[in-house]
């Protein structure tokens, strides 16, 4: 049997998309890195399946290329928001994940926004083994008496994410080596997705991030959320920033009235094809 897909990026994320509203979709592990494959499949960083739900518009299923499935994927969720907004003519929909709900709604210029809800903060919602101060957590990488990264901070934004402090450019060497190590810390129970901020201006944030189960790629909505919001609670920028990713900018504001983190950025449709 063939299924159609879509294969779509955010920012150069990219994700093969199926639809599953009317034909179950449920690959096993093997199958998933199969198709993410990039030598010998489509090639993804995650596939993602749209599903009927009662709760909302759709319900958007997520696995990683390394197969596993996980609860939550920022650029995915605008891509998919897109899909359902042309097809409707809608202006706003509404994505049940893993992690709960989803608004979101057309931004302008092809751009979609999407409410991320509100951060996790506590150990016990990253989660992490221990009990510590989210904010700088104890977990450093090098030297014990001189570390090169050390206290980064702690959010979950549906999924587990960990935010190194950098000075300057992080580098592929850093962020593989790092990102690989800390990726399956004993610290984080259900692994942890690892981003390297460098904070260039109060609004600006440059970031490379590590995903849980994808390895470095080009652009991570949920990272980037995360990382507005552990550069905040440190007082190293406001509440609002552009955030730099290899693929490109998204903006990030964590909302003030409501502690809601909302996401815009664009998505593109690059091929269609069949699995």
């Amino acid at each position: 049997m063939t299924r159609p897909f879509l294969k779509m990026n955010g920012l150069g994320n990219d994700f093969v998309v199926v639809e599953a509203r009317s034909q179950a979709f449920r690959p096993t592990p093997e199958e998933a890195r199969a198709i993410a494959d990039r030598a010998a499949g489509v090639g993804c960083d995650q596939l993602i399946a749209i599903e009927p739900t009662s709760r909302a518009d759709a319900f958007m299923r997520i696995w990683n290329a390394d197969g596993g499935e996980v609860e939550a994927c920022g650029n995915a969720t605008r891509c998919v928001a897109w899909l359902l907004m042309e097809a409707s003519g809608a202006d706003d929909v509404v994505i049940e994940t893993a992690a709960g709900l989803l608004s979101a709604s057309r931004a302008g210029d092809g751009r979609i926004s999407v409410d991320m809800g509100v951060p996790g903060l506590r150990w016990d919602q990253i989660p992490l083994a221990e009990e510590m101060d989210t904010r700088g957590i104890e977990l450093q990488v090098g030297p014990i008496d001189d570390p090169h990264l050390h206290t980064p901070g702690a959010v979950n934004m549906g999924n587990p994410h960990v935010v190194f402090f950098v000075g300057e450019e992080p580098d592929d060497a850093l962020v593989k080596g790092a990102g690989s190590l800390i990726e399956h810390h004993p610290l984080f129970p259900e692994g942890v997705n690892v981003g390297f901020a460098w904070v260039t201006a109060p609004d600006r944030i440059r970031l490379r991030v590590w995903e849980r189960g994808a390895g470095l790629t080009k652009a991570c909505g949920t990272g980037a959320c995360a990382a507005l919001v552990a550069t905040a609670r440190r007082g190293l920028t406001g509440r609002a920033a552009t955030i730099e990713m290899d693929g490109g900018d998204l903006h990030v504001e964590w909302r003030e009235a409501d502690n809601h983190v909302i996401m815009t950025g664009p998505v593109t449709l690059e091929f269609t094809g069949r699995l």
